[in-house]
């Protein structure tokens, strides 16, 4: 049987889920771990006995035996710079979103990737959600006809969202509506975005980090579908899960409906109340198989590097994504509908606002 060695730089919550679907692997010969902070590394490493641990990335990228690495840092500004050097060093790469903050930083990473001929994909887990899979299969095979509209709402507890906001000024379209444009556009296949629209209210998280409660985004697509996504991170904290999803797809000859709020779960304590309980985007280990997208998602691209197969998201779509968020933002800051693609003129405008944005965080 065919093994390699993986590494892991970023071994906190996301990464940790990675770290520990690959030491259950057979197909990981050593597993090697990297973060910056020692406790958590150390936590680990016991947990997963790896064949090393670093406090410096650069010793896995040194280290010419591992092929394979999964990025989870933290900040999400660190994914450039980390990513270009192990696609320059010759590792495979799956990075977690986004891509990078810059769409010349993911042209260069695509570029690196294509010059080395790496595997390269971002972790866009939605697409190992098997309701997102059923509602692909019910698009291809024609069940629902021509497909005239998808809708998505996506809410994430105060708590989670806070984690996330306080870590970075980036958006709810940037941070969580991204991976329901990746899987939107992976189900629309071979259409397009032409144009956005987005709208965002303030409430909450204004205060943790300048950033929109919730921002409704309407994409409509080269051949006609409208898309409407709405996302949002100021669920109460009295709220029973993290995440909860209501997915609606309507066709010339039928319509889809999908619940992935996972009310079907549903656990009651007398010390913390109501949970429903797997409900994390990433998923959970429980027991011996994982609930979620992100062990499945892990797999996969161990898998398409010892096998040279096909990744599932190319860095041409999350680029995709990342373009089509980018004009979200600009869109509900201006006001106006954006678009597709940018153009020169609204490419200043993004980095214009990226810096009134980053100048309003250091206030």
């Amino acid at each position: 049987m065919k093994t390699v060695e993986a590494g892991v730089i970023g071994v906190g919550w996301i990464g940790g889920l990675r770290a520990e679907t690959l030491a259950r692997t057979a197909l990981v010969d050593k597993l090697h771990l990297c973060d910056i902070k020692p406790d958590r590394l150390a936590e680990v490493s016991r947990l997963y006995d790896p064949a090393s641990a670093t406090l410096d990335y650069q010793d896995i990228i040194k280290n010419d035996k591992i092929r394979v690495v999964y990025i989870s840092t933290t900040p999400e500004a660190n994914h450039y710079p980390i990513a270009r050097d192990c696609l320059k060093a010759g590792k495979n790469v799956m990075l977690e979103k986004p891509i990078a903050l810059e769409l010349w930083e993911a042209d260069e990473l695509i570029q690196l990737s294509k010059r080395n001929n790496l595997k390269f994909t971002i972790g866009y887990s939605q697409r190992f959600n098997p309701k997102i899979a059923y509602a692909k299969k019910k698009i291809v095979d024609g069940t629902l006809g021509k497909v005239v509209s998808v809708l998505v709402s996506r809410h994430l507890s105060r708590d989670l969202g806070k984690k996330i906001a306080s870590r970075v000024r980036l958006s709810p379209v940037v941070m969580e509506s991204t991976h329901d444009l990746d899987f939107v556009f992976w189900l629309l296949e071979p259409a397009k975005p032409v144009r956005v629209y987005s709208q965002g209210a303030y409430g909450y998280m204004k205060e943790v980090n300048g950033s929109h409660d919730i921002m409704f985004t309407t994409v409509t697509m080269d051949n006609g579908v409208v898309v409407m996504i709405g996302g949002g991170w100021n669920f109460p904290p009295s709220y029973p899960n993290y995440c909860s999803t209501w997915i609606e797809i309507t066709g010339t000859e039928g319509a889809l409906t999908l619940d992935d709020t996972q009310r079907d779960n549903w656990l009651n304590t007398a010390k913390r109340g109501q949970e429903f309980t797997m409900s994390t985007m990433p998923g959970e280990w429980v027991d011996h198989v994982y609930a979620g997208g992100i062990g499945p998602e892990t797999m996969h691209f161990l898998e398409a590097c010892i096998r040279d197969t096909n990744v599932m998201v190319t860095p041409e779509s999350a680029r995709r994504v990342m373009e089509t968020y980018s004009a979200a933002d600009l869109s509900a800051d201006r006001n106006q509908p954006i678009d597709l693609p940018l153009t020169n003129e609204t490419i200043s405008g993004i980095a214009e606002l990226k810096q009134k944005n980053r100048a309003g965080l250091n206030v």
